[in-house]
């Protein structure tokens, strides 16, 4: 299957978001708290590409950009991130119509997608795409009704004012007689036409201020998401062209459920459980018994994936770290048994070498640890080291991962 059409439904809503979003640039931009914290997309959390592979909740109501890095070579590993139903039913419009919408609509407002594509250690191009939507959030800033409670009013009453002042000044410089008064009125109305000019910015600042209190006691708030997203994976060649399919595990889909819960004030305990769905190509030798003539051959097998993952980070809002243990196992254990379900010799005078069927290897134990940085509301720093181990718990890479995600506001 050709990669642009699996993911154009996809690809679709982003851009028509990206549509409402320039059609409504004009409109004044209400700031408030949107987001508790800034983790990487879930289509990357899917391709097991991020620092954490147990992320925390994400409900960005906004764009969103990643990056991905598992080396210091350049590479076009890139995500993007979007809310298509908050952008059309509530992003700028006034902040009631959420508070009143009904619960349903609310967590559907919080539903995102996301794609996103990067380049693995074999060079191959891996192109996916995911949902995802929260089905608990213990804090929700948008519904934090007495954060800014009372904002609006000050800023309305200081905007009519600075204009009532505004229209007087302009009266007194067209009635004055006197042109030695005129510079100095001249300067006031400057000066009022400049607190008008900002007072927006003032506004934004300080419910940004309020924000920063309202995170700072929440960034560990309980959530439980559930998502869905399919990845492909395809060999590329010297310029990058796609060419085939890979049928291993980087190549499925995905379901999984991920949540967390606060454990006092610096802490956060969370967890995720997906399962992944795929076809596994299976090489092995076939054997003439007759001849003892031996020739390769191939076979397709149906393979599930369970990852079980726990996390425990320690920190706040601007910084934290974690240290996590991921677990994974195939749902048929060995290669041999998967193609005794799905594939039989054409005669009988052929026969498996057994010591020659071999698929892609999976270690079962990981063990990462690092944190976060965010540099500011809008840009997160995310940062890792890999351990993985076999079953026998023998390290067998350890790998820095890094990854930046930024806001697009």
């Amino acid at each position: 299957m050709k990669p642009i059409p699996q993911f154009l439904p996809i690809a679709l809503l982003l851009l028509s978001t990206v549509v409402v979003r320039a059609q409504e640039s004009g409109a004044e931009q209400r700031v408030t708290p949107k987001e508790l914290s800034i983790p990487a997309s879930p289509v990357f959390d899917l391709m097991g590409v991020t620092p954490s592979q147990v992320t925390r909740t994400s409900d960005i109501k906004d764009f969103k950009v990643d990056w991905s890095f598992k080396s210091w070579k350049l590479s076009p590993n890139l995500a993007i991130q979007s809310q298509p139903f908050w952008e059309l039913f509530y992003n700028r419009k006034k902040l009631e119509k959420y508070q009143q919408a009904s619960g349903f609509m609310r967590k559907l407002a919080s539903l995102d997608l996301s794609i996103g594509t990067v380049q693995n250690e074999e060079n191959d191009r891996r192109i996916g795409g995911a949902i995802k939507i929260n089905l608990i959030k213990q804090a929700d800033p948008l519904l934090a009704t007495e954060l800014y409670a009372g904002i609006a009013e000050k800023f309305d009453a200081e905007k009519k004012d600075l204009e009532k002042q505004l229209k007087d000044l302009e009266h007194q410089l067209d009635s004055t007689q006197n042109i030695l008064d005129k510079p100095a009125i001249r300067k006031s109305i400057q000066d009022t036409e400049e607190q008008l000019f900002t007072l927006g910015s003032r506004r934004n600042a300080e419910v940004n201020e309020r924000a920063k209190i309202f995170v700072l006691e929440n960034w560990n708030a309980s959530w439980l998401d559930v998502a869905v997203g399919k990845v492909n994976t395809y060999a590329t060649d010297s310029a990058g062209s796609l060419s085939t399919l890979r049928l291993n595990r980087n190549t499925a889909w995905g379901f999984w459920l991920n949540g967390g819960m606060g454990i006092g004030k610096r802490m956060l305990a969370s967890m995720l459980v997906r399962n992944s769905v795929y076809e596994e190509q299976v090489d092995f030798l076939l054997r003439d018994d007759n001849s003892g003539e031996e020739t390769t051959q191939q076979a397709v097998a149906d393979n599930t994936l369970w990852s079980v993952g726990l996390n425990l980070r320690y920190g706040g809002s601007l910084y934290s770290f974690f240290a996590e243990f991921f677990y994974e196992r195939k749902g048929i254990k060995t290669a041999l048994q998967a193609l005794e379900e799905n594939f039989t010799p054409a005669s009988n005078k052929l026969s498996i070498v057994e010591s020659s069927v071999q698929w892609t290897t999976v270690h079962p134990y990981t063990i990462n640890f690092g944190g976060d940085w965010r540099v500011s509301r809008n840009l997160i720093l995310n940062y890792g080291m890999r351990c993985l181990f076999d079953k026998r718990w023998k390290m067998q890479t350890f790998t820095p991962v890094v990854s930046i995600s930024c806001m697009m506001r």
